[in-house]
């Protein structure tokens, strides 16, 4: 069987071989790859603060960029080893004491999120800079820097994040000191922003907060005092954000739906759920649409948020289903993810798409075998599922790996790390903005 990382077609051929529990040439001795940390990245010999973004200070003669993409994604280089053509030239920090802001404002917009996060503390006018208004509207006018991983748990009661750049391939560790004890669940990230809920004594209470500013704050309690299942979506042209509070973690319906609306500063009281019984505690949000799977009645609930109200969809699940996880996509795409088979050597995940107009799940695609046995070794092990923007990440709390698909390229692909191998973390998609307002 073979292990290795790499990145498979539909039909399970490799495209990229390399070693597992490899990501972004960080290596620790013992195998597991090293983090690299915002506040502590290697210093440059550049005399200039934007040295301080990482990149080293290399001559015209022994490197030659022949293509870049805006906020250092997938840069091309080819380095060039020929005669010297021009000698090092050094940066004066008098150039960069008088460059005009909103120049400084069009570099530091190409700068990847987590190396501006450093930036902070090079002096008092880069960190208003990051601060600034004018430069929070240039951020939130540029192109994402692209899906993320968070993980976050709990050493001796000292909040831990690590955060996974897809397009870097690297971990960065990000402070989240500022949490206070209570914060203990991950609800989930959505547009920047990162809710957390816990219980602060015998109230329950929930945070929002954007972990690149350390801006953070919590909601108003709500009108009924017990914990609740949970999501929070945000709206970035309304610069505005909510959390929908639906049964209590128990399966309670008896209690009203609640949704926290970032305009109003205060949460409403919505419709009841109706008597269901609910085979799963994830839920969904696509297309202003909340969705739970149900046993009885079989199917799915749908919460539609403008209304706030309650109904069923008919949707039978696939036979055999041993566990299922609802994926929201993009453009209206909700995906069923789960095991089949009702014996261990005959079990395999595969991925449904619902189709609206039709209310049944079509099949779409199958993980490949080998990826199957390397990522849960047994029939009872345990995993968890999300998604973002059409990728569906697979996480296992024993194997201490991570799988991505890809739902437009049919391509599977390894995340393994350091960061996922702590049984207590809780891991979602994230996606890092300066211009997300906990406000």
């Amino acid at each position: 069987m073979d292990d290795s990382p790499g990145e498979s077609s539909e039909s399970g051929s490799v495209v990229s071989n390399c070693h597992s529990l490899k990501i972004g040439g960080l290596h620790n001795d013992d195998g597991c790859p090293r983090q690299e940390s915002p506040t502590r990245i290697g210093e440059s010999r550049s005399a200039s603060p934007i040295a301080c973004v990482g990149s080293r200070n290399t001559s015209p003669s022994r490197q030659k960029v022949i293509k870049t993409k805006p906020r250092g994604l997938d840069e091309e280089m080819v380095s060039t080893f020929g005669k010297v053509v021009h000698p090092d030239v050094q940066m004066e920090d008098d150039i960069w004491a008088m460059l005009p802001e909103d120049l400084l404002n069009e570099i530091l917009l190409r700068v990847p999120p987590f190396m501006i996060f450093r930036l902070r503390s090079v002096c008092k006018r880069w960190n208003s800079i990051l601060q600034d208004s004018s430069f929070l509207k240039f951020h939130s006018q540029v192109p994402s820097h692209g899906p993320c991983l968070l993980t976050f748990w709990k050493n001796l009661q000292t909040p831990q994040c690590s955060v996974f750049s897809l397009p870097l391939k690297a971990w960065y560790r990000i402070p989240l000191t500022f949490l206070p004890q209570w914060a203990f669940w991950l609800v989930g990230s959505s547009g920047g922003l990162v809710c957390f809920s816990g219980l602060d004594g015998i109230t329950f209470k929930t945070l929002v907060c954007n972990p690149l500013t350390q801006t953070w704050r919590t909601l108003p309690g709500m009108h009924y005092n017990q914990q609740r299942q949970m999501i929070m979506v945000v709206d970035r042209i309304d610069r505005s954000f909510k959390v929908i509070a639906t049964g209590d973690i128990y399966g309670d319906r008896s209690l009203p739906t609640e949704v926290y609306d970032s305009k109003l500063d205060r949460w409403s009281l919505h419709q009841r759920m109706p008597a269901v019984n609910l085979c799963s505690s994830k839920m969904a949000y696509c297309d202003s649409r909340l969705y739970l799977e149900t046993l009885s009645p079989l199917g799915l609930m749908m919460y539609r948020l403008d209304p706030g109200y309650w109904e069923h969809i008919p949707a039978r699940f696939p036979r055999s289903l041993l566990d299922g996880y609802l994926v929201a996509g993009t453009q209206k795409r909700l995906f069923l993810v789960g095991r089949i088979g009702l014996h261990s050597n005959l079990q395999s995940m595969r991925i449904w798409e619902l189709d609206h107009a039709k209310i049944t799940w079509v099949e779409i695609s199958r993980m490949p075998p080998k990826y199957f046995r390397a990522l849960l070794r047994l029939s009872a092990e345990r995993f968890e599922c999300f998604g973002q923007d059409n990728l569906i990440c697979f996480t296992s709390w024993n194997q201490g790996k991570g799988l991505l698909y890809d739902v437009d390229k049919k391509v599977w692909s390894w995340i393994a790390g350091c960061a996922l191998q702590s049984y207590n973390s809780q891991v979602c998609f994230y996606e890092p903005r300066f211009d997300a307002s906990i406000c």
